[in-house]
């Protein structure tokens, strides 16, 4: 099953609008989203929504608890970068192109703008739910150096032509396009789900890509009979749109 996005308290009455359940926890400048969120989940449940506030950069994280075992429940990845890339294709110019590098990376008019990184409780059992999973988002809404923790190739939102590349308003798009592929997954399961990121992920010519049950990629190539199959946790281990010898956060 999908993973379940109910939250265990009301939202506080901030100038971004989220529709429930999510209860929203903004941090200063200098905060990490992503970690605050794990050092939170298992106390502030599903729905809680970590942001961090900067002018270059939009930068959040999201609690989800999931019904699956480890081995499946890592798939909520497709989930969170499915309703950004949604909301960021609300936001953008018409026409504007937003697709996905396996597994995380998001790109804009082919531009490397951010992505998307998923976290869960160490020392869990593939085999058993764990408390919690963390659903975490980055992206460059303006150039202002290499100090927001992405590679030196990357892009921003203001490079590729998003006239008010506005933070608040991404944030809620990405709350609303969540519940929305919460919603595919539970009613059409995932394969639903993974076609949706399959539409938007960048295939090298001449290979098909497909999602498999436990949220491998699978990429077949023509006139060969096996697809080849890549890890999603070894891929999720390293998020390679990070440059980890440059990440603020890891300071």
């Amino acid at each position: 099953m999908a993973p379940n996005a109910s939250s265990r308290t009301r939202a506080p009455q901030f100038t971004i609008d989220l529709p429930p359940p999510f209860r929203l926890i903004k941090l200063r400048e200098v905060g990490d989203a992503f970690v605050q969120a794990q050092s939170l989940a298992a106390s502030a449940g599903a729905g809680t929504l970590v942001y961090v506030g900067r002018f270059d950069v939009v930068e959040f994280a999201t609690v989800l608890e999931p019904e699956e075992p480890l081995r499946l429940a890592r798939r909520a990845l497709y989930l969170g970068m499915n309703a950004l890339g949604e909301a960021l294709t609300a936001l953008g110019p018409p026409g504007c192109p937003v697709t996905f590098g396996w597994p995380g990376r998001i790109h804009v008019n082919g531009g490397l703008v951010g992505g998307g990184q998923l976290a869960w409780p160490a020392g869990g059992s593939e085999d058993e739910v764990p408390d919690w999973i963390v659903f975490g988002g980055l992206v460059r809404t303006v150039s202002l150096g290499r100090d927001a923790g992405l590679h030196s190739l990357a892009s921003a939102l203001e490079d590729e032509g998003f006239l008010e590349p506005n933070s608040d308003r991404l944030i809620e798009r990405f709350a609303r396009h969540l519940m929305s592929n919460v919603d595919v997954w539970q009613s059409l399961g995932f394969d639903a789900l993974a076609r949706r990121y399959v539409e938007r992920l960048d295939v090298e010519k001449g290979a098909s890509a497909a999602i498999a049950e436990n949220g491998d990629l699978l990429v077949q190539w023509r006139g060969t009979e096996k697809p080849d199959r890549h890890s999603l946790l070894d891929a999720l281990a390293s998020p390679a749109w990070l440059d980890h010898d440059n990440d603020r956060r890891r300071r």
